[in-house]
Order: C-alpha cells, then sequence, then structure tokens
C-alpha cells in the first residue's frame, strides 16, 4: 500500500451517524480512531478502538471488539474490552484493564488498579498503531492504494453520503473537552448526531437531524443540512449554507450565505457577499 509521508489522512475528522456524547463520554457502535497528540477530556465507548501515541484520554475507553493504545498514551479511567487489547510502550491507564480475550503489552506499561484477561498474555512491543490502520482501511474499507484512499476521504468530507465503514476519525493534535471541539481541518458529522461544546474546524458539514449544542467557528465553508440544529452561532470566514428545516438558533456571520426559505435563524445575519434564499422545490 503506497502512503504519504507525513500521514495525512489522518488529519481528518469523521464523525458518524448516530454519534452521541453522552455522560462524559463518546459514543458510537462503529470503529473508532484517534490520532497522535490528541487530547480528550471524556471517554470513548466503540466497536474497535485505536489511539495512536502520546494521546490522553480522560477517562474510560469501552470496546466491543479490540482496543490498540499506542506508545506513551494515558488512559484516566477503566480500559474494558470485550476482545483483544495490544498496549504499546510507555501506556500508563490509572484505573482497571479488563480484556475479554489476549492481551499484548510492551515495556513499562503501568496499570494503577491491576489486570484481567482471560486469553493469552504476552509481553512485547505490538505494531505500531499506525501501520496497523493502514492495514486496517485496506480489509474493511477495500482500500488498495493512496488515490483509493484519498477518493473515500473525498467522498466523506462532499455532499455524497459517506461509506457505512468508515470509522470515527479524530484527527492528530485534535483537543476535545465539554466547552471545546478543535481540529486542525475538515470536519464530517453525520446524520442523527448530538454533540455537546463549541466546535473549531477549518471547514464543517452537518448532516440532517444532528444537534449541536454549541457554536460554529470554521475559517472556510459550512453546510447545515436538513433538520439539523445548531444551539449558538455560526461563524464563518467563507460561504455558509443552511439547508430546509434548519434551525440556528445564535447569529450567522459569513461571507455569503445561502438559505431555505424553510430554514431558520433566531439572530442577526452578517453576508457581506450577500443572501441567497433558496426556494423549496415544486
Amino acid at each position: 500500500m503506497e502512503t504519504t509521508g507525513d500521514h495525512d489522512w489522518i488529519r481528518v475528522c469523521n464523525l458518524p451517524d448516530q454519534t452521541e456524547l453522552q455522560e462524559r463520554t463518546l459514543k458510537t457502535d462503529l470503529d473508532i480512531v484517534i490520532g497522535d497528540r490528541c487530547r480528550i477530556d471524556y471517554g470513548l465507548s466503540g466497536n474497535d478502538v485505536v489511539v495512536c501515541e502520546f494521546s490522553k484520554i480522560d477517562g474510560d475507553i469501552v470496546a466491543a471488539g479490540d482496543v490498540r493504545i499506542d506508545n506513551w498514551c494515558e488512559v484516566a479511567g477503566d480500559v474494558i474490552v470485550e476482545e483483544d487489547a495490544y498496549l504499546g510502550e510507555g501506556v500508563k491507564i490509572q484505573g482497571k484493564l479488563v480484556v475479554k480475550g489476549d492481551l499484548d503489552i510492551g515495556d513499562n506499561v503501568q496499570i494503577a488498579r491491576g489486570f484481567e484477561a482471560k486469553g493469552w498474555i504476552s509481553i512485547r512491543n505490538p505494531m505500531p498503531v499506525i501501520i496497523y490502520i493502514m492495514m486496517y482501511l485496506v480489509a474493511v474499507l477495500g482500500i488498495e492504494k493512496q488515490e483509493e484512499l484519498d477518493a473515500v476521504l473525498q467522498k466523506v468530507f462532499g455532499d455524497d453520503e459517506a461509506p457505512a465503514a468508515t470509522p470515527l476519525m479524530i484527527p492528530a493534535g485534535a483537543i476535545l473537552n465539554m466547552q471545546t471541539f478543535s481540529v486542525p481541518e475538515s470536519m464530517a458529522i453525520g446524520a442523527g448526531c448530538r454533540l455537546h461544546g463549541n466546535i473549531r474546524a477549518g471547514s464543517i458539514a452537518v448532516r440532517e437531524g444532528t444537534t449541536i449544542f454549541g457554536s460554529l467557528h470554521v475559517k472556510e465553508d459550512a453546510s447545515i443540512a436538513r433538520g439539523s440544529v445548531i444551539h449558538g452561532d455560526v461563524q464563518s470566514d467563507g460561504d455558509v449554507m443552511v439547508e430546509q428545516e434548519a434551525h440556528i438558533l445564535g447569529n450567522v456571520s459569513c461571507r455569503g450565505l445561502t438559505l431555505h426559505e424553510d430554514a431558520r435563524v433566531d439572530g442577526v445575519i452578517r453576508a457581506p457577499a450577500g443572501l441567497t434564499i433558496k426556494r423549496r422545490t415544486v
């Protein structure tokens, strides 16, 4: 598999349909991939959970499948794994580790409250997570070449519906807490999600029926799909599209705004490049 040297693809952010931030846990039924050097102030719950190196998770990790935690990561809570677990060198778990399957564990791993593994235990340095993710994309998404990977990511952040198997992906260097959800580049939020906190991104696409309890701050373009509700402001240096039955409870400030006639903005609209009203089709 051909790859770029700096792994640009891990800088994207994708939240699949039905993702929820509930009771200090980011929850999805799909896989979760956390980039390196992230700071996440709540727990994670998903199928397979992958955390790249030097990241810190301030909560529990609960996985219905496998867990892979790369070198020098820290988990402030428990790690509960229904299948196999792979812990890299220098990982710190401040809670307990419960593994229903096998456990591969690297050097200098610290588990404050002890561990339980019902399968085999191997003390060795597991495969680097970044290599595992590449193999994962090949197997799960059917990707064999860099061009195909780029095409999948373009589909995730374009107008088309994202592939069903696309995991929850948090990019490298992201900061997530109850006040702010900050990612360096593009962000796609699926349909039927419920999120808390102000979102900062390069660009953002919010799909149908999603509720965000916070504001959106983007450097480029933003789109709010049908029936989504933003409990805050929308601020963009680019253009904003607000679709039918969407509701923004705060202000909208952008370069140019396209607003469906059946959408609603409760606050003040500032759009120096103009406001376009999109009529319903007959």
